[in-house]
């Protein structure tokens, strides 16, 4: 395992986990926690989600935060955190591979910040995973300036979630993160919630679940 540097910032850090043996899951789900959050508060979200076949895998940041920046300041300013926290997450998808669960069983997914790095993971990397749900979150970069993701999704459902009064997340910034969502191939689903502000209602609990069930499911069959 790599040791924490001034270029790798979160490396080295904690991985907890929720539900089955990674070696004995049909599906995984990889938690991403928000700006002030911690990884053990974000494996909480697992007692709200279907358990049976499904590893819960939350991997800490340094300092409890993903990136030191807002999602929509400009990247440089977010750097080198944004770039270790994106390897973080890589690493997790390559360690459930080498455990024999490939990316089409793999959902990425988290609160705030944990939702921005899921889906600049899931749009710099491509290919179709099992899903990404996105709570109170959007593309990471300055609000109308072009991004060059030259990946298709391929079709991998993502869910995209916010209240239309979000002091944190633009509504602006989540109609935008959309169109680059359909724009590379997401199945996506939009859901804006009329007064809600910066939490998880119960709705998106039972979303998930579903996006969770489905792929559990089909691993069962293989």
């Amino acid at each position: 395992m790599s040791s924490p540097s001034a270029l790798d910032p979160h490396a080295g850090r904690a991985v907890f986990h929720a539900g089955v043996p990674l070696d004995a899951a049909r599906a995984v789900v990889i938690l991403l926690h928000g700006r002030g959050g911690d990884a053990e508060r974000a494996l909480d979200m697992s007692r709200m989600l279907p358990g049976e076949g499904v590893c819960y895998l939350s991997p800490a940041a340094a300092d409890n935060s993903w990136y030191p920046q807002r999602f929509i300041a400009p990247l440089q300013l977010n750097e080198p955190w944004l770039s270790s926290a994106l390897a973080v997450v890589s690493r997790e998808v390559d360690r459930a591979a080498a455990a024999g669960i490939p990316r089409e069983r793999v959902l990425i997914g988290g609160f705030s910040q944990g939702a921005c790095l899921s889906l600049e993971w899931a749009l710099r990397t491509g290919g179709r995973l099992g899903g990404i749900f996105a709570l109170s979150g959007g593309v990471i970069g300055q609000p109308g300036a072009a991004r060059a993701f030259d990946r298709d999704l391929a079709g991998t459902p993502v869910l995209l979630a916010c209240g239309d009064s979000d002091g944190h997340i633009p509504l602006a910034s989540v109609k935008e993160s959309a169109a680059v969502l359909r724009a590379h191939g997401a199945t996506l689903t939009e859901k804006i919630y009329p007064g809600l502000g910066h939490v998880i209602v119960s709705d998106e609990f039972a979303r998930i679940g579903r996006m969770i069930a489905t792929v559990a499911d089909a691993g069962a069959s293989r």
